[in-house]
């Protein structure tokens, strides 16, 4: 029996890593082995932002690759806590579980849902803002050298 409320808070807690969807459909599901990659991407152009500076162009691709992938598992969460207890059932446990507790919403359920709608709007918004910041950045660069 998969658990709704566990499902939601993986997606929280471990969702870029795809924790809740090794929770749900097991070690073998390829998805889940493509998570880790643009976090660890996105991870690897905080840390080119550091050594390199705020100037090294491939780390604009990069970081909102951690963003994008963080507000994916947290889309996925806020999916699965918005899902009635017949469809949480029919997805993810058997047919004839379909009245048991685990596809049921509790306080810890909606105490996830909202942590998950705050970290994937930030998430998300602070990637977006910082790639377009970088990209207008770099075209005045580019308009300033054409000019001179």
């Amino acid at each position: 029996m998969k658990n709704k409320t566990m499902a939601v808070w993986l997606a929280l807690v471990g969702g870029a890593l795809g924790l809740h969807r090794f929770y749900l459909r097991g070690l073998g599901d390829w998805i889940g082995w493509l998570h880790p990659v643009p976090t660890a991407l996105g991870l690897y152009g905080i840390e080119r932002v550091r050594a390199l500076g705020q100037d090294d162009q491939l780390s604009w691709v990069l970081i909102p690759l951690l963003g994008v992938s963080i507000a994916a598992a947290c889309l996925t969460g806020i999916v699965y806590a918005l899902a009635d207890e017949a469809k949480w059932n029919r997805w993810f446990n058997s047919p004839e579980a379909s009245a048991t507790a685990a596809g049921r919403t509790n306080w810890l359920t909606i105490v996830a849902l909202v942590m998950l709608l705050l970290v994937g709007t930030i998430a998300f918004m602070g990637s977006l803002a910082f790639g377009i910041q970088r990209y207008f950045e770099y075209q005045v660069e580019e308009a300033r050298k054409i000019s001179q």
